[in-house]
């Protein structure tokens, strides 16, 4: 008897260095991991034990308002250890735990159901699956009120094993942005973009292989709890987010289009509002499969026209009113063709027209008479716009923009008049949304930004500030015709069809033919991009639609249409956006009339008519005004003969009769006085100079 108890004593010697080398540490890198190890039972019989991971809940991905885009939620398998419950506690609730059972799966009889838990005690088996469908939270805790269940974790036999899952609230909206990480960390979007933020740090749990090959976990003292993973605040907004996939889904079952995108962006901090990407399935649906906005390459057409007139405005003396002859809309460069979308042309236009009707043939012979003899300096304009090299945003997969040089392989002469009106090259939307951004953020270049900060709980690991890419895209002087053109393709040239009637709209319309197998076929890719409200902008955008089919074939009447229905919708949510109602003049006595400048002659009578006193500091016909407590001082307009005169403030009537008989030549856009004029005041006047005149 001594001898049987001597050896039962070695055994569970041996059994205890066993279990403490089976939960060996090893420290590598930081993270702990655990050398798989065996135990003997007293009988004989081998039993494995390991470590395995122990997932970290994903972080959750939230709007620019705090609505949850992405969350994991717990679900539950669950498992029963009939060896737990106690004999009178199994044997009184067996029938009653298989009818709940068999009530709440519906996959087995309540009869196979008891049969399963009394075959399992009596085999003695640790661990049995009830069923393979998961359950949530709540199942959970209903489930732990059952009978034999609710006597405990280790009475009642009940394992609950969690399972994460994705869940996102607002099902498909922007799901390619959103994202997902597959089981070989492979992915797209932000889930893959920030894994290493969201995934956090998986932890290690003890595990016992009992019969059957499954493992039932073990509580040990050495377990690695798992660190959830930090929060994305994006800066999505959801309503908008809403509003553009309507739109553009709309258009895609309208015109049947291929693929489609739209990007909304807020102009002064570069924040991306709303993002969607839409690809037919050929059945008439409209799924996300691929974000061509952030990695699509595309050929940007006349969109890229405003790259060509920032070149030639910035390199030449180049006017908008100077004339250029497109003739009957075809032009022969190096024996290639180049035409315009007007069957009989265009005739004789000025450079804005060319650009507010989009002439092919004036952008190839303007940039090709400038730059004809060093075309490698028409690509330093583009390279120091930004559009040859990734942008660097926050979602991985951004690709290189496709860009031919000079001397390149690939480069003709015909390459720089294709240039000219966006052929022969490849950027993202991306690219050519953020270069129009930059003419509504008055020049500057900045980044697109996607996610705002990193969080856990209220304590923010990250954020991410506005990044300028370019403090100055252009001269001031530049960027003031910029916008001219810009405004007029909507009031006057190719997207005069969405011309709003309470804010403006500047943009330009792009379509390009797609090269197939290289050739160019009769598909094309229609856009749209621009900034509303022109006069202020607080949003820039871009839509594009790719091989719509039917009699709309163009940007102006498949994409334009898109862009001008998200931002009727954002200027109708928007009070900021709305124009202040201009207040009802009401003369109080006493008070002074608002007096800028004029003719002296005219405002000395009228401020007679009103009784009030005026003081002249200048004998000069035409005066600008200044006050002097009740009374108004005139002073000279004029910095002196042959000079600029200074008509800032002045009546359109009264600025355009005194630039004129200056010897200038005077365009406007707007209306009301003038608010800033194109050349400085005092700047030496040249007979037949051009100077534009900005009203409101």
């Amino acid at each position: 008897m001594n001898i049987k108890k001597s050896i039962l004593l070695r055994v569970r010697i041996a059994f205890l260095f066993v279990s403490l080398f089976a939960i060996a540490v090893v420290v590598k890198t930081g993270h702990v991991q655990f050398v798989e190890g065996e135990k003997w039972a007293a009988m004989g019989e081998k039993i494995s034990f390991d470590y395995k991971t122990v997932k970290a809940t994903r972080g959750n991905i939230y709007s620019d308002n705090g609505s949850l885009l992405a969350t994991s939620l717990p679900f539950y398998k669950i498992a029963f250890d009939p060896t737990q419950p106690k004999d009178e506690v199994f044997k009184a609730d067996v029938d009653s735990l298989a009818w709940h059972l068999y009530n709440f799966f519906q996959d087995k009889s309540e009869r196979d159901y008891k049969e399963m838990l009394l075959d399992a005690r009596a085999a003695g088996k640790q661990y049995v699956v009830l069923s393979r469908k998961k359950i949530d939270y709540q199942d959970k805790k209903r489930m732990m009120t059952w009978p034999i269940f609710r006597e405990g974790r280790l009475k009642g036999g009940a394992i609950f094993e969690k399972i994460d899952e994705r869940h996102r609230p607002f099902s498909n909206l922007s799901r390619r942005t959103i994202g997902f990480v597959n089981e070989d960390d492979k992915g797209a979007g932000l889930e893959y973009s920030f894994n290493k933020f969201l995934g956090g740090q998986d932890g290690y749990a003890y595990y016992q292989k009992i019969a059957g090959g499954a493992w039932k976990p073990v509580f040990d003292a050495n377990n690695v709890k798992a660190i959830d993973g930090f929060d994305l605040q994006t800066t999505l907004d959801i309503n908008l987010q809403d509003v553009t996939e309507t739109a553009l889904h709309k258009a895609m079952v309208q015109h049947n289009a291929d693929d489609g995108l739209v990007v909304v962006m807020e102009v002064a901090t570069g924040e991306i509002k709303a993002i969607s990407n839409l690809s037919s399935d050929g059945k008439g649906n409209f799924y996300e499969r691929f974000n061509f906005a952030t990695a699509g390459l595309f050929e940007p057409g006349s969109t890229f026209k405003l790259v060509t007139m920032i070149a030639l405005l910035e390199d030449s003396n180049v006017e908008l009113q100077d004339s250029i002859d497109t003739g009957n809309g075809e032009a022969i460069f190096y024996n290639k063709k180049v035409r315009d979308h007007e069957e009989k042309g265009l005739g004789r236009i000025t450079v804005q027209e060319a650009f507010e009707h989009s002439s092919n043939v004036a952008m190839a012979k303007l940039i090709d008479k400038q730059f004809g003899k060093k075309p490698e300096k028409f690509v330093d304009y583009i390279d120091r716009l930004r559009l040859s090299q990734p942008l660097g945003i926050q979602i991985t997969g951004e690709p290189q923009p496709k860009i031919h040089r000079p001397g390149e392989k690939g480069w003709s002469g015909i390459s720089l008049p294709w240039m000219a009106y966006g052929y022969g090259f490849e950027i993202t939307p991306l690219h050519t949304l953020t270069l129009y951004n930059a003419v509504a953020n008055e020049g500057k270049m900045i980044k697109p930004v996607f996610v705002k900060n990193i969080s856990k709980a209220d304590e923010v690991e990250e954020d991410f500030e506005t990044e300028v890419l370019n403090d100055k895209i252009c001269s001031k002087k530049t960027l003031t015709k910029l916008k001219l053109m810009l405004e007029g393709v909507v009031e006057r040239g190719t997207a005069k069809n969405i011309k709003g009637t309470h804010y403006r709209i500047a943009g330009k319309t792009g379509t390009a033919q797609i090269l197939d197998n290289g050739r160019y076929t009769q598909k094309y890719v229609t856009s749209f991009v621009g900034y509303f409200p022109a006069h202020q902008p607080k949003y820039s955008a871009i839509v594009l639609i790719k091989n719509p089919r039917g009699w709309q074939q163009y940007g102006n009447s498949v994409a334009a249409p898109v862009f001008k229905e998200i931002a009727d919708n954002i200027y109708a949510r928007d009070i900021a956006l709305h124009m202040p109602m201009e207040k009802k003049v009401i003369i109080e006595e006493g008070v002074l009339p608002l007096i800028k400048g004029g003719n002296q002659e005219e405002l000395t009578m009228l401020c007679n008519e009103l009784g009030i006193a005026t003081h002249s500091q200048t004998e000069e016909e035409w005066v600008k005004s200044s006050r002097n407590g009740t009374s108004v001082n005139w002073k000279k307009a004029i910095a002196g003969k042959g000079l600029v005169p200074d008509v800032t403030g002045m009546t359109f009537r009264d600025a355009l009769y005194l630039l004129e008989k200056s010897g200038l030549r005077v365009f406007y856009d707007g209306k009301g006085r003038v608010v800033t004029q194109s050349i400085t005041p005092g700047a030496r006047i040249n007979q037949g100079d051009r100077i534009f005149l900005k009203l409101g």
